[in-house]
């Protein structure tokens, strides 16, 4: 009969498969995650501040924009409300005149596109001085 006493072996504590199971659950999470939209910008449309009178331009490029999105150009509406129509449209109203001031007008259930839309056609044309007109308040 063999007494002797083994020698203890110490217990080996593998780290391997807890690693892979906590990256797993870390890729899991990260994925399934719906991430909050803190980027978005807060707008405040435009509004006239005092009662001044405006300052009479001697000449001046005004777009209006409708409701349904159609296009006036200095009171005279347009065929359709394509880009190329908005752009020909100024061109034969103020000519070569790139100096001019243009005022955007727009109704108020106008679309955002619309808006736009008429800014980058006049930016393109070479216009500088670009304004959103805006409306007073009513008080009460």
């Amino acid at each position: 009969m063999n007494l002797q006493s083994r020698l203890k072996e110490e217990p080996e504590v593998n780290l391997t498969s807890l690693i892979d199971v906590v990256l797993l659950l870390l890729v899991f999470f990260m994925v399934s995650t719906s991430f909050v939209r803190e980027t978005e910008i807060s707008l405040r449309l435009p509004q006239a501040q005092a009662q001044s009178s405006p300052v009479e331009q001697a000449e001046s490029l005004e777009i209006m924009i409708t409701q349904t999105g159609n296009y006036l150009v200095n009171g005279r509406a347009l065929v359709n409300n394509e880009r190329t129509t908005l752009r020909t449209a100024i061109q034969q109203t103020v000519g070569d005149a790139r100096g001019l001031p243009v005022f955007v007008r727009a109704d108020a259930q106008a679309t955002h596109q619309a808006v736009v839309t008429a800014m980058d056609v006049a930016g393109q044309l070479g216009f500088v001085q670009i304004s959103i007109a805006t409306v007073t308040p009513p008080e009460g």
